[in-house]
């Protein structure tokens, strides 16, 4: 597995396939955090990070791992909200149980 500033990394995420289609979701996403757009929050790339999540998890799914329905752009705050990261406590994925993949 390669590093990336001493950290491992999945090699998906170094693809060329990724890197285009993380582009594309944070467009579709208007380059905002659909989380914090649901509770009425706006942060754009102005704010904060803005990272791709898998709403199905890579490991679990790789089969999903391109599928728009299964991608959306999250600030990193909550994104390690998401994974219960850095002492945030994890959250039930509210919207994994009600999206249709395309």
């Amino acid at each position: 597995m390669p590093y990336v500033k001493g950290k491992k990394v999945n090699p998906f995420y170094l693809s060329r396939s990724w890197k285009d289609k993380r582009l594309e979701i944070l467009e579709r996403d208007n380059y905002e955090c659909v989380m914090c757009k649901a509770e009425g929050r706006v942060t754009t790339r102005n704010d904060a990070i803005l990272e791709i999540d898998h709403i199905q998890e890579l490991d679990d799914y790789p089969e999903l791992a391109l599928v728009d329905g299964n991608l959306r752009t999250l600030c990193r705050s909550c994104h390690n909200k998401r994974h219960g990261r850095f002492g945030f406590t994890q959250q039930k994925n509210k919207w994994a149980e009600d999206e249709s993949w395309d």
